[in-house]
């Protein structure tokens, strides 16, 4: 039987592991549909697509794991999907929402509406590129910065509420243009969020959580864009929250020190 060289067991090695990389590109297909529809002006779609590709995005590494097929090429490739379907996505929506109708006010409004929807974009790919480039020995309890998957659902409930509400006016466009650029800023924070990785889905706990699971999707369903936003914006708050609570509670220790 003839022998196999080394180099080429190397390439034989070498390739793409399908099913979480499948994950990945749909979750970039559905900020890809997200672009698609806001330019039809389906923005109840746009922001649903979001969300999907939020939900995809939290299942490939969770498939890779499971699977034990992680490499670094799903990292990478999972670094330029988050950037197409929580940066240029969202920038793109919110521009086909806010920025076209906020330009017809005057010229000045409408550089400044694309002026934030590119801060959003570079904002996200700045964030994407700090976390790649992180030092692991920090942790992986807290996040350093809002990540982009968070940003995009502040975003994308946003428009999703505007847009059923028919909500227009200028104050309306400005603000939403406005909660566009405090989500990018937010990414490149140096806040901190809880990441939710530390939590044990594979282990027990008591029957009476169960419960929390169904109750959090009865809750959203009741009236997803304005419970998805709540929620959204009470974590990305989290972050300048604790921030500010650590800041005073230092101060006061100090006080009674001194």
């Amino acid at each position: 039987m003839k022998k196999i060289s080394k180099n080429r067991k190397e390439r034989l090695r070498k390739g793409i592991i399908l099913l979480p990389n499948l994950v990945t590109t749909a979750a970039m297909f559905a900020g890809f549909y997200a672009i698609i529809a806001a330019i039809d002006g389906n923005f109840r779609n746009a922001a649903i697509a979001l969300f999907v590709a939020m939900f995809m995005d939290g299942l490939d590494g969770r498939v890779a794991r499971m699977t034990s097929t992680e490499s670094d090429f799903g990292k990478e490739y999972d670094s330029l999907s988050d950037m197409v379907s929580f940066g240029l996505a969202p920038a793109l929506v919110v521009y086909q929402w806010g920025v076209v109708r906020i330009s017809e006010y005057g010229v000045v409004w409408g550089r400044l509406g694309w002026m934030a929807a590119f801060i959003y974009a570079v904002a996200c790919a700045l964030r994407l590129a700090r976390f790649n480039t992180r030092n692991l020995a920090t942790g992986k309890r807290y996040f350093q910065g809002l990540p982009s998957p968070s940003a995009a659902a502040l975003v994308a409930s946003m428009i999703w509420l505007g847009a059923r509400m028919e909500l227009e006016g200028i104050s309306v466009l400005a603000l939403g243009l406005g909660v566009t650029v405090l989500a990018g800023l937010l990414m490149v924070s140096n806040f901190s969020y809880y990441s939710f990785k530390d939590l044990n889905l594979g282990g027990r706990i008591p029957f009476a959580y169960v419960i929390l699971v169904p109750l959090v999707f009865i809750l959203i369903s009741l009236d997803p864009p304005v419970v998805l936003l709540i929620m959204s914006s009470v974590y990305a708050l989290s972050g300048p929250t604790m921030a500010g609570w650590r800041f005073f509670a230092k101060r006061r220790q100090r006080q009674l020190i001194d």
